[in-house]
């Protein structure tokens, strides 16, 4: 969206982007990010992985189109107040502003996400990092926020960085490079 403050797009992601991605949102626990990004092969083997990668593009989309919306309706209260003192000079400044047009934008948003996230569910995976995958956008779709302590997010977010790191050793192990150690974690969290 033009007037939004996040337009990043996501590149095309080999093993060690997406290790270091899906770890960059572990915000809780943001080690991985180091310990992954030693792995760089494609990873393109996995439909998962594939589906994955349009989901994060849609749901970039509706974090976009959501926090326009929230944005231009804290607009139109401090410029109008409530729908329900003012009726008719909060249809003229949402005409003006284009909040219910952006409304209707975050609706369209969250359908395609949910289209794509429905396929991705039902997308078998076909590597560790397809599982991976799955269960990076579960838990970011649902979790109330990225540092959640609450169960069973740390416990989700514990078992991502294990599947990371699992999926970067076997990756040395694939290209010949298991003389080489991998570093362990700090800190990483195990709340049960």
């Amino acid at each position: 969206m033009a007037d939004s403050d996040n337009s990043r797009t996501l590149p095309a992601v080999t093993r060690g982007d997406f290790h270091s991605f899906v770890a960059a949102s572990l915000t809780s626990d943001p080690e991985p990010s180091r310990l992954l990004d030693a792995s760089q092969d494609a990873c393109d083997d996995d439909p998962a992985l594939e589906v994955w990668r349009e989901w994060c593009v849609a749901r970039e989309r509706l974090v976009q189109s959501c926090v326009k919306q929230q944005r231009l309706e804290t607009k139109l209260f401090a410029t109008v107040g409530s729908r329900l003192t003012a009726p008719e000079a909060w249809k003229a400044a949402d005409k003006e502003i284009g909040y219910s047009e952006a409304v209707e934008a975050e609706g369209r948003a969250a359908s395609a996400e949910g289209i794509v996230a429905d396929t991705l569910w039902k997308t078998p995976a076909q590597s560790l990092a397809g599982a991976t995958a799955k269960l990076h956008a579960i838990v970011s779709k649902w979790q109330p926020s990225v540092t959640s302590d609450e169960y069973p997010w740390p416990q989700l977010r514990a078992v991502i960085a294990d599947l990371l790191k699992i999926d970067a050793e076997m990756s040395f192990h694939r290209s010949g490079l298991h003389g080489l150690a991998v570093p362990e974690t700090r800190g990483a969290s195990r709340d049960g």
